[in-house]
């Protein structure tokens, strides 16, 4: 009974490993299609140099892969390492005529 058991979880992790991979998967090639379309659109919009629409371009899909893997790591690991804002204490102004 406990083997079965045993069993059933390996086989419920390993197909729930593959479901995080597919859409994982799913979702980069999304944010990376549409990223890079919106590039190609604002590059198209907005410059007239061939340079400056592909290098729009390549800064869409930088930010489509970059927000997929943001995504893709918060699925696998849980929620990512957020930057902590640095701690202010007040402490009194120091006044003329003090030492």
């Amino acid at each position: 009974m406990a083997a079965e058991k045993n069993n059933q979880i390996v086989g419920q992790s390993k197909y729930d490993l593959d479901a995080k991979w597919d859409a994982c998967l799913d979702l980069t090639v999304r944010r990376f299609v549409y990223s890079s379309l919106a590039g190609t659109f604002g590059g198209l919009l907005f410059f007239r140099s061939p340079v400056s629409r592909l290098a729009s371009v390549a800064f869409g899909a930088g930010v489509g892969i970059g927000s997929a893997y943001t995504e893709c790591s918060r699925l696998f690991d849980g929620s990512p390492a957020k930057l902590a804002a640095p701690k202010i204490t007040e402490s009194p102004a120091p006044q003329a005529g003090q030492d």
